[in-house]
């Protein structure tokens, strides 16, 4: 009997609570507001309000005198004045005015940075830097940075009664500087020069967003470059060259480099590979040179032999021309390079063959599409696809000249050549099912991209100068 008792006395309590917490939360409207104030199990307290069929309204955080604040402000009242007005320290009337938002020691600034003074440490674009520590306090800055000494004094000689002018002096620094490190730097309690050097080197990395993270004319324009796979460094003159008086439409080779990576850091790697040239989603440094593999040696008319007028690209119709490989060696296209333009011609090899008469017949056959004053010469490594040259020499009037074995720089814009169009042809892929339309289609796009040696014009126009004068 005692216990039924004892169970009906907690149950009409506990009805009686759940009446008093219905009645407060009709007036209060917030589940977890009310919750605390009758000491009521949250979760409890969401149930009780979900069966009654209440709802819970959201309690704005703004301060509540924030809004007679902004009134104050807006009918010209000073920001201490105003802030004394509604009672906030002045600080906290500050963040106000420049939109800066508040939670426990952190502070999220308009530009997205958000800054935690307590952790020292500041986030931006998702990235956070290391908590502040003593190699970043006693990293030797720029002069015109306070020193922790310079605080300590500015410490000692405001406890002593000088003016802001006679501190400055005494540190060979201006008013100005003096006023504007008390401001930023003062608390509740004071001026403490640790805090303040401390808080001054949370603020160092001044972390911004990325430029190509936003929106609008200029990542547009970089996109769309890349689609047509130009690379940073012909991106970043286009833009110079398109905008010349346009500071808002200007981008960094790096930048556009650090854009790249940074979203295969992210994720998106297959685009990226899309976008660079290696295909690599991740910096490597250059091969060593000496490392390469060497290439095939069977001397011929070596480049030593070539005249002098060849080597300075004053005259056109010197070429240079290599083989790219297919998957497993099986297929192969020919790459011509004009020296002075940097035109470029692609040669299509029926099927899988790229043996000796083949190449020598695709070869033959695309040079004899040039003018006469076009045809000087061809310089070539010492591959055995070129075994047939006194041939083509023959059918073309224009001498072969071998590069010395493993210096593939002899024939550089080729080398570079090749490496561009490997974009169109990856290797480990099949080259054989590339059409001659297909290949006549990269040429074109390779020829009208704009080339840093060619002072940023691009190779068809030079071969169209060349073949209207």
């Amino acid at each position: 009997m005692g216990v039924a008792r004892t169970v009906g006395v907690e149950r009409g309590g506990l009805a009686g609570l759940r009446e008093r917490f219905l009645a407060r939360l009709d007036a209060v409207g917030n589940v977890t507001v009310v919750a605390r104030e009758l000491g009521v199990n949250r979760n409890t307290a969401f149930g009780w309000a979900r069966k009654a069929g209440r709802g819970s309204v959201r309690v704005s955080r703004r301060h509540p005198g924030r809004r007679e604040y902004e009134r104050l402000r807006a009918g010209g009242v000073a920001r201490r004045e105003a802030a004394r007005r509604v009672g906030v320290n002045e600080r906290t009337a500050k963040d106000w005015d420049r939109g800066v938002k508040k939670s426990g020691t952190a502070r999220t600034y308009p530009d997205g940075r958000r800054v935690d003074y307590a952790a020292g440490t500041v986030t931006m674009c998702g990235v956070t830097t290391a908590p502040v520590g003593l190699a970043a306090l006693d990293k030797q800055l720029h002069p015109r940075f306070l020193t922790l000494s310079e605080r300590e004094r500015i410490r000692d000689l405001r406890a002593s009664g000088h003016s802001l002018r006679a501190i400055g002096r005494a540190l060979g620094r201006p008013a100005s500087t003096i006023k504007r490190e008390l401001d930023a730097n003062s608390g509740s309690e004071g001026y403490h020069p640790y805090a303040a050097h401390r808080a001054a080197a949370a603020r160092r990395p001044r972390p911004k967003e990325r430029k190509l993270l936003r929106e609008g004319r200029l990542r547009r324009f970089v996109g769309d470059a890349l689609r047509r796979r130009w690379s940073p460094e012909q991106i970043c003159h286009a833009l110079l060259r398109e905008h010349p008086n346009d500071e808002s439409m200007r981008v960094s080779v790096e930048t556009i480099y650090q854009a790249l990576y940074f979203q295969a850091r992210g994720g998106l790697k297959r685009e990226v590979q899309a976008a660079v040239r290696s295909g690599r989603t991740r910096r490597k440094p250059h091969r060593d040179p000496d490392r390469r593999t060497p290439r095939f040696t069977d001397p011929m008319l070596m480049i030593s032999e070539r005249p002098a007028g060849i080597e300075d690209r004053a005259v056109p119709g010197h070429w240079e021309g290599d083989l790219i490989i297919g998957a497993n060696g099986r297929s192969a296209i020919a790459t011509l390079v004009e020296r002075t333009t940097r035109y470029t011609m692609l040669v299509h090899l029926p099927g899988a063959a790229h043996d000796a008469e083949t190449v020598r017949d695709g070869l033959v056959r695309t040079v004899q599409t040039l003018p006469a004053h076009l045809r000087g010469s061809l310089t070539w490594d010492q591959g055995s696809e070129m075994a047939r040259h006194k041939q083509f020499t023959m059918a073309t009037g224009m001498p072969v000249y071998f590069c010395d074995p493993a210096s593939p720089w002899q024939r550089g814009s080729n080398e570079n050549t090749n490496g561009l169009l490997r974009q169109y042809f990856p290797k480990g892929t099949d080259l054989s099912i590339h059409s001659p339309e297909d290949l006549e289609h990269v040429a074109q796009e390779l020829n009208g991209r704009p080339r840093k040696t060619l002072d940023w014009d691009n190779p068809a126009e030079r071969l169209r100068d060349l073949l209207t004068t």
